[in-house]
């Protein structure tokens, strides 16, 4: 059986590669030996990216809960601890959008956590 060089399947699987690296520089967006490369490792960078993602927003969170919480005369660890203690279970994703967005129930709230 002849060998196809030029057949469709590998004209689509070339194709695709080189539609995932279209905007690269030189030919990283051109050649496809060099841009399958390009396209894996961008992959890599993808999907390490996510995870890195849920860290930084978590780092924000606890940095707007702190600086609101601090406002109040309290620090970030004595807050968390407090919360727990008073058996309230809020994740820091809503307390950073309240202590933002609503500031009376932000400081309604310390103020229970505080007395418990």
């Amino acid at each position: 059986m002849p060998r196809a060089v030029d057949g469709t399947k590998h004209k689509d699987r070339r194709n695709k590669i080189l539609e995932r690296a279209k905007g690269y520089y030189g030919r990283r967006s051109t050649n496809n030996r060099v841009a399958k490369d390009a396209v894996a490792k961008a992959g890599v960078y993808a999907y390490s990216g996510r995870k890195d993602r849920k860290r930084d927003f978590r780092k924000l969170w606890i940095a707007r809960i702190s600086a609101a919480v601090r406002a109040e005369g309290m620090n970030y660890s004595q807050f968390i601890h407090a919360l727990k203690q008073a058996n309230i279970e809020m994740d820091r994703k809503t307390l950073s959008n309240m202590a933002i967005e609503d500031k009376k129930a932000f400081s309604a709230l310390v103020a229970q956590v505080k007395q418990a």
